[in-house]
């Protein structure tokens, strides 16, 4: 049995933009976070704050996701305390996650208040295709390789499916690398 997805609410104030996830982030709605920040980022925010207090657990698609966008956009000699995504309140489990996939310095974690004072609104899912997912959890697992070699071992059969996946739904679809477009 699949776990519901969580419900993601969204706040804006000036360049910044916090995001509440209750519940288990999971592959489903990495579609919908990462489609938030872009957009976000298209209307000239800056600074993200990922409020995890409600989040017990995420799974590695919606980590590799995290750590795809904390790796873009953040500079690379950006000291943690000026990194444009914080990680607010992570689970002890989530925590360790981050740490022993090896991708915490993607981010700037931090104890403390929750902002409960903003104008919070739900995030709407714009429904992901089966595609669009599998694209999706290819594309988080290879970041998280490539963030970290010794990831390899653990996501390497992971990425192999989907980017079978991926490959055999667009051939479907008479898309990238389908027989029609080799022709």
């Amino acid at each position: 049995m699949t776990s519901p997805s969580p419900t993601l609410l969204a706040a804006r104030v000036g360049d910044t933009v916090c995001v509440k996830i209750s519940g288990r982030a999971n592959f489903a709605s990495s579609v919908d976070f990462k489609r938030l920040v872009n957009e976000s980022r298209a209307r000239g925010a800056q600074r993200f704050i990922v409020d995890l207090a409600a989040c017990p657990i995420m799974d590695s698609t919606f980590l590799g996701v995290l750590a795809s966008l904390g790796t873009r956009l953040s500079a690379d000699n950006l000291p943690p305390e000026q990194r444009t995504i914080e990680l607010l309140n992570p689970s002890p489990k989530v925590a360790d996650l981050i740490d022993n996939l090896g991708v915490l310095q993607c981010f700037r974690v931090v104890q403390g208040s929750s902002p409960e004072q903003l104008n919070f609104a739900a995030v709407e899912s714009a429904g992901a295709s089966k595609l669009e997912l599998s694209r999706n959890c290819l594309e988080a697992h290879q970041v998280l390789m490539e963030l970290n070699p010794e990831n390899v071992a653990k996501f390497k059969d992971v990425a192999k499916f989907f980017a079978e996946d991926v490959a055999k739904q667009e051939a479907e679809a008479g898309g990238p690398g389908s027989k029609s477009e080799r022709v």
